[in-house]
């Protein structure tokens, strides 16, 4: 078969991962610095949070015609994605609020665009085998750039440093999609560009019972994540917590959220165990919340909320390579499904949590809640996902002809 004769183009991947993680450079910049930000640029830390926030909102907003500009025209879609990463980046450099705002909503815009390609690009430039470990790489490196930005934020945390973190930032985006145009010159051999999809992309996709349940089971992990890495300094200071062991916990956390996508997923999927780590993951985040709200401190934390960042987020690759592999031709739209999902839950959930922030106690017990909820549903997905070994990509329902009369 030509599947099997095609070599994979690892470079687009690679070029992919940098662009991946700037999306996240962009967007958490200002995450451990708000208190400097907001005496530089002279307005609250509410304001200096809006930076951040408008990410998700218009996340939500912006998965599902970004997932359909990406079935259509993906390389252009990309490079897109990519280039207005690197321009909001460079609008930023102008040093007042303002300019941050503009630069922050345009790479808002840019990010759906982004993140969405993770299945598309792995599905276009390797060959079958392959395409696991590409989106357990890709997804590792959006992960990654949380960890560049979190270590950004603690070596540069004097306000007065700002404008290096955003050259930094600026100068890392900019290189990013110089190289991803570089990587993509070529359309992919594996998924070749005049294979579009039919325009109804979307409702090809959410005709699947099996995407319609991915994504109501990412709304749950994706939840707890961000409401745990949201308000894990507020709800842990009670117990004695500095903030500067908060924001510790919260490295590692995410540093081993980086290992465990990009080595979990592998293995799982080669031992056909999805539903099995799911659940494990859901299972093991409820007690570890569970714990926390009732023995809060930094030791348990420590433990905790590691074990939370190397099982939970590697679900998300394990998500959306199924996602890649139901989807077949409106993988992007359905990767938009599932970050929509994943985004919507985020907002819900640290929303929830964030009305909490005062009862410790109460806002652990939710985030276990919530996680516990959801092991039911990642239960029922043995029998679904037993049937994806051989891939069957979903095609677009045809209307019959008639026969002459």
């Amino acid at each position: 078969m030509v599947e099997l004769k095609l070599r994979s183009r690892w470079g687009a991947i690679v070029a992919f991962a940098l662009v991946g993680a700037a999306t996240q450079l962009v967007w958490l910049n200002f995450a451990g610095v708000t208190t400097g930000a907001a005496d530089r640029y002279n307005v609250s830390e509410n304001a200096i949070g809006w930076l951040a926030q408008v990410f998700p909102l218009l996340y939500v907003v912006l998965a599902i015609p970004a997932g359909l500009i990406l079935d259509k025209w993906f390389r252009s879609g990309l490079i897109a994605g990519a280039v207005l990463t690197a321009l909001g980046a460079l609008l930023r450099l102008g040093d007042t609020y303002n300019w941050l705002l503009a630069g922050q909503l345009l790479a808002s815009i840019a990010q759906p665009l982004v993140l969405n390609a993770v299945t598309g690009i792995t599905g276009r430039y390797l060959s079958e085998k392959d395409r696991p470990t590409g989106i357990a790489a890709g997804t590792a490196s959006i992960f990654a750039g949380m960890v560049i930005a979190f270590a950004l934020s603690a070596i540069l945390a004097d306000s007065n440093d700002l404008p290096t973190m955003l050259w930094l930032t600026a100068a890392f985006s900019v290189a990013a999609a110089a190289y991803l145009i570089l990587a993509l010159r070529k359309p992919g051999e594996h998924k070749p560009e005049h294979h579009r999809p039919d325009r109804n992309a979307l409702k090809i996709a959410w005709s699947d019972p099996l995407i319609r349940r991915l994504c109501l089971l990412a709304i749950f992990p994706f939840g707890v994540f961000v409401a745990m890495t949201t308000f894990t300094q507020a709800l842990l200071e009670p117990a004695g917590v500095t903030a500067g062991t908060a924001s510790t916990i919260l490295l590692i956390n995410v540093v081993a959220g980086v290992i465990g996508s990009a080595v979990v997923p592998v293995l799982v999927v080669r031992h056909h165990a999805e539903a099995a780590l799911l659940v494990a993951s859901l299972s093991i985040t409820a007690l570890a919340c569970a714990a926390l709200a009732l023995w809060p401190g930094a030791a348990l934390a420590f433990i905790a909320i590691t074990l939370i960042g190397f099982l939970l987020l590697p679900a998300l690759p394990i998500v959306l390579e199924l996602v890649e592999r139901r989807t077949g031709e409106a993988e992007g739209t359905g990767a938009g499904l599932i970050w929509m999902a994943g985004n919507l839950g985020g907002l819900i959930v640290a929303t929830i949590v964030g009305l909490l922030v005062d009862h410790p106690l109460a806002a652990f017990l939710v985030m276990a809640a919530v996680a516990l909820t959801a092991i039911p549903g990642a239960q029922s997905l043995r029998r679904p996902i037993a049937t994806l070994n051989t891939p069957t990509p979903i095609t677009p329902p045809t209307t019959p002809i008639a026969p002459p009369t």
